[in-house]
């Protein structure tokens, strides 16, 4: 907890541990915000060096249950009445100073809303820039079908909509985040605050980056589910277009990130 106040946002962040320097960066991109706030961390409490540097933020310690989705659920249900919003990051990723509250006074404004998102950078392995995500506003309707234009990172869920739509996913590996999106997206409007509110570290221990192919394959099985049935049958003929543009892009990421 920040101060004294009780803080209305609970951010969960997922570790196994094993790249401590960024998640010491991670927490402290925490500790700078404006907002009250508490802290969840789940990670495998064997771990005593991630314990040193989580205890270090007061944060509350969850025992890592052996998957991405199980350690989220795990984090998230520490949460207490008072938290009314759910941010969740990496433990490789950023909070931009202001985030928590630039993303709280949406929601407030808005109260039908499940979500609130921003902007997001891409950094390299050293926090150096490589390019700016500036998702649109149609982002949360493109996302049902075409690329994933909502930025996870520095995302925040209201509560109440989380306790509507259930837990993440246990059975998805890859694109757990995509799946209650999509959910969360039934049951509350998505407010795009239009300021960059994170950065997403892309580098060569990053799942998402290693995993890309496994991502996309979980990716279109995500989103022909939720698509109406009458439609679900002619996914194929954009999949194809927007598998090979994400590959594109990503390639074109990686080259960037080589001449940094």
């Amino acid at each position: 907890m920040k101060n004294n106040k009780k803080p209305r946002v609970l951010v969960v962040i997922p570790t196994l541990g094993d790249r401590l320097e960024y998640l010491q960066q991670a927490l402290e991109s925490i500790a700078i915000q404006d907002a009250p706030y508490d802290i969840s961390v789940s990670y495998p409490l064997s771990n005593k060096k991630a314990g040193e540097i989580i205890r270090k933020f007061n944060a509350i310690h969850v025992d890592d249950p052996g998957s991405m989705s199980g350690a989220l659920n795990a984090a998230i249900a520490a949460a207490q009445p008072w938290h009314e919003y759910i941010v969740w990051i990496g433990d490789d990723d950023l909070l931009y100073p202001k985030s928590l509250s630039t993303s709280m006074a949406a929601l407030d404004k808005n109260p039908s809303a499940s979500v609130a998102f921003g902007y997001c950078d891409y950094v390299n392995e050293d926090g150096v820039k490589i390019f700016a995500s500036k998702a649109g506003s149609l982002a949360p309707w493109i996302m049902t079908w075409g690329p994933d234009l909502v930025p996870m990172m520095g995302l925040m869920m209201r509560k109440s909509a989380l306790d509507k739509v259930g837990p993440f996913n246990v059975d998805l590996k890859w694109a757990m985040d995509l799946d209650m999106l999509l959910r969360l997206k039934k049951v509350g409007r998505f407010i795009n605050t239009k300021t960059f509110l994170s950065a997403f570290r892309w580098h060569s221990t990053s799942q998402t980056v290693t995993s890309r192919p496994k991502v996309l394959d979980e990716t279109e099985k995500i989103k022909r589910k939720y698509l109406p049935g009458y439609i679900r049958p002619l996914a194929f003929v954009w999949e194809w277009p927007v598998r090979l543009a994400t590959k594109v892009a990503v390639s074109r990421v990686n080259a960037k990130t080589r001449t940094l």
